[in-house]
């Protein structure tokens, strides 16, 4: 018996101060000779959690559950079985886990409020537990404010906050909302939750960050919560999912080999216990191959996202728009559409947009863009800014209005040059090419077609095809500069004296060269040519 006690006394010191494998081998050998009481299950439960070892966690959950009950402390096995369910959950496994919630449920009914209602309310708004189909709604807000009001409790007041500013922000009070959530994750990063429910608080408000377009912030909290895993051990399992968000920021900005590697990464090592956080990774994956021009691999990257539950739209619709399927890309994106909530809407948005467009149905496209700028004028973010100055730039083209469209795109382009988002600069830019070369400023376009194409270059990615409408009637489909090459090329010059003659790059002319091939619909010289003798040759300069 000596011997016992002091191994769980070290066991006990050792888990104070955040040596998980050596609090695990105590509690363990504790465990293994009937010695370990529910907490002390509890404690080696949550050091599984931390290591990364969730099956055992749960396996340990369970048993500390029923030796808790068996001791008649309600409260503690309540407690224990609110974290099992929220561990459940977020492994995707809904019945289960919401079998365990509501058991934790019952047991609290006939409790005095204490913490553990906290962990009860939080987890149902958060989860739509009670199946009413509103996350975080306002008797949530009330009740988690009475809770916080009176027990004093910093983790309770953190969860409260945390409802609160979840329930402000789809509220459209986006300021209050993230202030809320700041201040419920200075609790995470100063340890006043328990491990498990700060990890949650820490992905809510990351994930939240992403739903907005708020990359600054979601920064700044990717950073912080790295900070606070490694302050808790490298193998700490929601490390994983801080990786996850920071090389979405990474793909964001342009570092896409080292992103697409280490997200596969990172989605192998979370598919099990993470299935939905790997399905963001893999449509990440998916979004970088696309944009490479990799549409096989991007396509396998979209199917594995939609294995995980995660919608590859708006991704795959506008694949399926590069690929010339107009009809398809419409009904995916609308399809989409309809499934999701307000926040999950506007991702969608711009690119709906775009099909809409580019398939002849202005009206929609229209609706769809007052909606977004509805929404960056409510929630306030830098993203939907950008997104809807991008979108209302492209009607503004179709319409025929190259000036408006001009101010609009100029709009989008400073504040993706803040975000420091290179290849959303680079479309922008092409599409300000677009609208310059319908005022006939021809060699303005194609200066803004060389700067696109320069960071094109970098990124290792092909030109967006701009699908503007109907080109005015007496220059054709191509600009001036591009029938300058295509006479040239006509007239049998290599790339390399086309360079020469023009002025400009051997890999200027070859870009020039691949958006003719587009919109043309031809895939060769020699077809390019053909279409030149067509149209007549030469015109007048």
């Amino acid at each position: 018996m000596a011997d016992t006690s002091a191994v769980l006394e070290r066991a006990r010191t050792a888990y104070r101060s955040g040596d998980w494998e050596t609090a695990r081998d105590g509690f363990a050998t504790a465990r293994d000779g009937a010695a370990a009481t529910g907490p002390d299950l509890r404690a080696l439960a949550a050091c599984e959690w931390w290591l990364g070892r969730q099956e055992s966690c749960l396996d340990i959950l369970d048993e500390a559950y029923r030796i808790l009950a068996a001791d008649g402390d309600a409260m503690a096995a309540a407690e224990a079985a609110l974290v099992i369910a929220l561990v459940r959950l977020t492994r995707a496994e809904m019945t289960v886990g919401t079998a365990w919630a509501r058991r934790a449920h019952r047991i609290l009914a006939d409790l005095p409020d204490a913490r553990a209602h906290a962990y009860d309310v939080y987890l149902t708004a958060s989860m739509d537990l009670d199946a009413t189909g509103a996350l975080w709604p306002a008797e949530s807000v009330s009740r988690m404010r009475q809770l916080a009001s009176s027990l004093r409790i910093p983790a309770v007041s953190a969860l409260s906050a945390v409802v609160s500013g979840m329930h402000a922000i789809r509220a459209g009070r986006t300021a209050e909302g993230f202030a809320e959530l700041d201040e419920a994750m200075l609790s995470v990063v100063s340890g006043e939750l328990e491990a498990e429910w700060a990890g949650d608080v820490l992905c809510t408000t990351i994930h939240v960050c992403h739903e907005l377009a708020d990359f600054r912030r979601m920064a700044d909290w990717t950073r912080a919560a790295e900070a606070w895993c490694a302050s808790h051990g490298t193998d700490v399992v929601y490390a994983g999912v801080c990786r996850v968000h920071r090389l979405e920021l990474q793909s964001a900005s342009g570092e896409w080999d080292a992103a697409e590697a280490a997200l596969q990464r990172a989605c192998a090592d979370l598919a099990s216990d993470h299935p939905w956080v790997a399905g963001e990774g893999w449509y990440q994956v998916g979004e970088v191959r696309r944009l490479r021009g990799d549409a096989a691999g991007a396509r396998q990257a979209y199917d594995r996202a939609r294995a995980a539950g995660v919608d590859p739209v708006p991704g795959e619709a506008l694949l399926v728009l590069a690929e010339g399927d107009l009809e398809r890309a419409a009904a995916m994106i609308s399809t989409s559409l309809a499934q999701r909530d307000r926040l999950g809407r506007a991702r969608l948005l711009r690119p709906g947009v775009e099909i809409a467009l580019a398939g002849g149905t202005p009206e929609r496209a229209h609706r769809l863009l007052d909606e977004l700028e509805d929404d960056a004028r409510e929630f306030g973010s830098d993203g939907f800014r950008a997104w809807a100055a991008h979108a209302r730039g492209m009607a503004l083209i179709h319409a025929g209005d190259a000036d408006g469209a001009i101010s609009r795109l100029h709009s989008a382009l400073e504040i993706f040059r803040r975000l420091r988002q290179p290849w959303e600069q680079a479309n922008v830019l092409c599409w300000l090419a677009s609208a310059h070369e319908r005022r006939g400023d021809d060699a303005l376009a194609a200066q803004l077609r060389d700067q696109a194409g320069a960071i094109f270059e970098r990124l290792g990615a092909p030109p967006v095809v701009v699908r503007s409408g109907t080109a005015p009637a007496s220059d054709g489909p191509l600009t001036a500069r591009e029938r300058q090459i295509v006479e040239l090329v006509a007239q049998g010059k290599s790339n390399r004296q086309i360079a020469a003659e023009l002025f400009i790059s051997e890999k200027t002319v070859s870009r020039h060269l691949a958006n003719m091939y587009v919109k043309l619909d031809v895939g060769s010289r020699t077809a390019a040519v053909a279409w030149w003798h067509e149209q007549g040759g030469p015109r007048g300069r």
